[in-house]
């Protein structure tokens, strides 16, 4: 297949792994990026934008790279952190008062980050409609009961987490969490990623492709806490590829960009906090994104995960890469991000052919293998 971008030649195998995943893993449109001490050493793409093959993936290409999107939001909340805007150890209510509602006065910001805080689902089903309603979701979510006692068990907050924090970087900066993102990190480091987008961009969006199989955890028992975290969430393709959706911001699925954008906003974490000229902070407040918060079986997701700032550490059953000192997620259907402090190492991948994998996509594991081999 024909392959677009760039790859140094030390990381050339990476291309016969990329081309594999089209033929044996049933890639339709697909691009992976790295970079190794602050320099992009892959930058590739392929395939097309389309199930019918119609539309070439471009250089420009953006997706919905769904809870890839999550980590723009761990970001931001360090920045402000380390900026001494955000105590990450204060109540949530400190911020936003109107959460302290039915005792969540012990929910702190930190037990956001790390899926503690034990609001993984709004109170009922939300309709489209209100779940793109930014004030209504919040509003929904700052009368809720938690679901347990914050800070002593996580589970996965698959949507609320977006607005969570995305509310409090709101209340400390006046901004919504698309607006502080876009004028603090992406236009400062230069990465074409979007939460909330301009319609401007929409002729450049790759269609998402459906799982062939769906995935088990969205067939659980409605009153299980997974049931209930899922229940009535339409967040298929179909939804997705909407005008409404794309326009929202939905911090923790909704963010539209591609695998260079990814790596262009998270390689600073991998560099002590400096990256493409910028200090998006320093080098003591990354050092705390690998300080593992809570460990245990996720509520939600049913396996085992240790949560840091945000970012999930390696653990025996996922161990991400070689190094001790790594930080990472994924997106529903595949996209992924890993970060590597040892080896100053960012690398994504990011496509349109969903899979039912809840992580460790088998086509972003791949790709991240051959890169630390030739590493």
């Amino acid at each position: 297949m024909e392959i677009h971008g760039t790859c140094d030649e030390k990381f050339s195998s990476i291309l016969e792994a990329f081309e594999k995943n089209f033929a044996e893993h049933g890639d339709i449109g697909a691009c992976f990026a790295a970079t190794v001490e602050g320099e992009y050493v892959v930058d590739i793409w392929g395939g097309h934008q389309d199930e019918a093959k119609k539309r070439p993936w471009e250089k420009e290409t953006i997706i919905n790279v769904y809870s890839t999107t999550k980590t723009m939001t761990f970001l931001c909340a360090l920045m402000l952190s380390d900026r001494d805007q955000l105590n990450l150890d204060a109540p949530v209510a400190l911020y936003w008062p109107e959460f302290a509602s039915n005792n969540k006065d012990n929910v702190l910001v930190k037990h956001l980050l790390s899926h503690s805080a034990g609001l993984p689902g709004f109170s009922r089903a939300l309709t489209n409609e209100e779940l793109f309603d930014w004030e209504f979701a919040c509003n929904d979510l700052a009368r809720q009961q938690t679901w347990w006692t914050p800070g002593t068990q996580a589970g996965y907050h698959a949507i609320t987490q977006g607005h969570l924090i995305g509310e409090v970087i709101r209340r400390v900066t006046g901004k919504s969490f698309g607006q502080y993102f876009n004028e603090e990190v992406a236009q400062k480091v230069g990465a074409d990623f979007y939460v909330g987008v301009d319609e401007k961009d929409f002729g450049r969006i790759a269609d998402l492709v459906a799982a062939k199989e769906t995935l088990p955890i969205l067939e659980m028992d409605p009153q299980s806490i997974p049931g209930r975290v899922f229940a009535g969430l339409d967040i298929t393709p179909d939804t997705t590829g909407s005008a409404a959706w794309r326009k929202a911001e939905i911090p923790a699925a909704n963010g539209h960009g591609n695998a260079r954008s990814v790596v262009r906003a998270q390689t600073a974490l991998a560099n002590q906090g400096k990256a493409f000229g910028t200090e998006l902070m320093s080098k003591e407040t990354c050092a705390m994104t690998l300080q593992p918060q809570i460990s245990g079986n996720d509520l939600v997701l049913g396996l085992p995960v240790t949560y840091g700032l945000g970012y999930a550490l390696k653990n025996e059953m996922i161990p991400m890469g070689p190094n001790q000192n790594v930080i990472w997620w994924g997106g529903a259907g595949g996209s992924s991000i890993v970060i590597d402090a040892d080896a100053h190492v960012c690398c994504s991948y990011v496509m349109n052919q969903m899979d039912n994998n809840i992580v460790g996509d088998p086509r972003a594991v791949s790709l991240g293998s051959v890169l630390f081999e030739n590493l």
